[in-house]
């Protein structure tokens, strides 16, 4: 059904139809902690979105070259992120589509038995905003549903495919009981999400574009999408960055993705991100849900 405030241009909407649009899901109250577990400066959640075929899927599947790009995902890039953490000892979260939990059932129990988190990021990779409200809903049910079959483990958080949130998005994340969420902007650092004025009990982990090896590193080859920033300069971003939170006692928190980040000339950038923050003597790695469960005790919520 159109609404009257749909036929009309944003320069003709009453108050209170921009005001609603601003005020549906907003940031809430600072959780940053004054201090972090076991009296840590700073928070490193590092995290993995699994997406492989899902990508080209989500697209039709029409590409057999970018399903096969998505597969280098599981059979080079998960295997060496697997093996560097192991080797650091350090715990990271991995957001996994439905679709590629079920064609990768094996990939997920080794996550899960390595001691990481695997949380909801939707069923095929879909566009939120492009699905109808009853759908998104079932979509994301059936996921934490899939998931949890294929792990043995409920999700607590999810990262919405692409970051795209819906206006219904947030009350299914609700109607999920899910303890945090990471796919808003609205912060460096932890908040409670507020939906109408009303706070939600739910934790926001914020996400950035500029903490997001995608955006700088992705390839289609049939668009205006190039590599255009070199190695080098993604690792400054991602270090300044980090020594920014290490600054503010805040939280550091990198998207990256298994079919973007691992090739041998680009993996040093972990590497030495993990070294540079192990350096310090005083950075907490938690994954997503321990972070969010942290500051959510922290704050009484």
């Amino acid at each position: 059904m159109t609404s009257q405030s749909d036929e009309l241009l944003p320069w003709q909407w009453p108050e209170e139809v921009w005001r609603g649009k601003v005020e549906q899901v907003r940031a809430g109250r600072n959780l940053k902690p004054a201090r972090w577990k076991n009296g840590a400066r700073c928070a490193v959640a590092l995290s993995f979105d699994v997406d492989h075929e899902t990508n080209e899927l989500r697209d039709g599947g029409k590409s057999v070259g970018r399903l096969s790009w998505g597969q280098y995902g599981n059979r080079v890039g998960v295997p060496r992120i697997l093996d560097l953490l192991k080797r650091q000892d350090i715990p990271a979260s991995f957001f996994v589509p439905a679709v590629t939990a079920l064609l990768y059932p094996e990939e997920q129990r080794r996550i899960i038995g390595a001691g990481h988190e695997i949380g909801l990021h939707g069923w095929i990779h879909e566009v939120n905003t492009a699905v109808p409200p009853e759908n998104e809903r079932e979509l994301h049910l059936r996921s934490a549903d899939t998931l949890e079959k294929v792990t043995g483990v409920r999700p607590v958080g999810m990262r919405t495919p692409s970051w795209d949130f819906s206006d219904v998005t947030l009350a299914i994340e609700r109607e999920l009981g899910l303890l945090y969420d990471s796919s808003l902007f609205a912060d460096d650092d932890p908040y409670e999400i507020v939906e109408k004025g009303e706070p939600t009990g739910i934790v926001e982990l914020p996400v950035e574009w500029i903490r997001d090896d995608a955006p700088y590193l992705s390839m289609n080859r049939f668009q205006a999408l190039r590599p255009y920033t070199p190695p080098e300069a993604v690792f400054d971003i991602f270090r300044r960055e980090f020594e920014g939170a290490y600054a503010e006692g805040g939280l550091f928190l990198l998207t990256m993705h298994p079919h973007v980040i691992t090739y041998r000339s680009r993996f040093w950038i972990l590497e030495e991100l993990v070294r540079l923050a192990k350096a310090k003597g005083d950075c907490w790695f938690a994954t997503h849900a321990e972070i969010a469960a942290y500051v959510k005790d922290e704050a009484g919520i």
